[in-house]
């Protein structure tokens, strides 16, 4: 049976989150709720769906997300029984009726497969519901080395949302906890698939709500972003990448470059880059990054 967790916070779209789960053609799921300590009673609204599906409401008495929102997510995750996949569904975002159907429709063929990975075609919808992007479709079998590469060339899109995973990835891997969780969602996918198939189901679309309230379009923690995109590529680069191509390895290489010099005050994260280099052997790019560095520094000072 499929879990569906939602890490409960914000009550100003859950009600279309709810809904969509109402609608669902097939109903072979439970929900579990994990009010993150919200000063937003989401129980009368909870009643009205009682008959509508089954799910399991907790209330945390401490509020971990504004903390680290990996966190919230894991004790959100113990709350699951025994169901053997898990969805981590955003409280405003939106499934299309036939998802749930859709994964059964598949599950034989995944498991053939030995995917542990799940993942929809997805929508960015706004505030009101209306549709601001295209639909994102996704090869039917895709190697996760080859979906991060098309991720980094800007070839598509992913959030927590659109994904199932096999709760054993989960327990054993577990999700890397950086700043905002920023990256920790892709990392996930690249990891509790093993580096293997991530197997797509185009069929049905899963709506990611890109509002006010979202992480992803607030413009006030661009800095800690920063930060967490930076121990992103320093991870792949770290623990991964000997196996991964020449060229992705060389775009990761570039982007973990563009972020340290976004950032160029921050000492740690130097100290963390010339490690890497020297373990890498990357004697060369090391210096070029050095010689950019120095050129950015000598032009702003020239322009004050």
């Amino acid at each position: 049976m499929l879990a569906i967790v939602i890490p409960y916070y914000k009550l100003t779209f859950f009600e279309q989150t709810l809904n969509s789960l109402a609608n669902q053609t097939n109903i072979q799921f439970k929900v579990y709720i994990g009010d993150d300590a919200s000063p937003e009673n989401s129980l009368e609204l909870l009643e009205r769906y009682n008959s509508k599906f089954e799910f399991i409401y907790h209330r945390f008495e401490t509020n971990l997300g504004s903390l680290s929102l990996v966190k919230q997510w894991e004790r959100c995750l113990k709350l699951i029984n025994d169901e053997e996949w898990v969805m981590i569904l955003g409280d405003d975002d939106v499934l299309e009726k036939d998802c749930v159907d859709s994964f059964y429709q598949n599950l034989v063929e995944v498991e053939n497969l030995e995917s542990t990975v799940i993942r929809f075609s997805s929508s960015v919808i706004d505030s009101k519901g209306n549709f601001i992007s295209n639909k994102y479709t996704h090869p039917k079998t895709e190697f996760a080395a080859d979906f991060l590469f098309r991720k980094l060339k800007g070839g598509t899109r992913s959030s927590l949302s659109e994904y199932i995973f096999k709760k054993k990835s989960i327990q054993d891997i577990k999700f890397k906890d950086f700043p905002l969780a920023w990256n920790t969602d892709l990392l996930a996918v690249l990891e509790f698939s093993n580096w293997q198939t991530i197997y797509t189901i185009n069929e049905a679309q899963v709506y990611f709500r890109l509002s006010e309230f979202n992480i992803t379009n607030k413009k006030d923690n661009i800095i800690i972003k920063n930060n967490a995109t930076f121990q992103f590529y320093n991870y792949l680069l770290s623990k991964k990448g000997l196996k991964l191509s020449k060229e992705l390895v060389s775009m990761l290489f570039d982007r973990l470059e563009k972020t340290l010099l976004d950032n160029k005050k921050e000492i740690r994260h130097w100290l963390l880059i010339t490690k890497l280099y020297v373990v890498k052997a990357q004697f060369k790019r090391y210096l070029n990054l050095i010689k950019k560095a120095i050129i950015m520094i000598v032009k702003k000072i020239k322009d004050e």
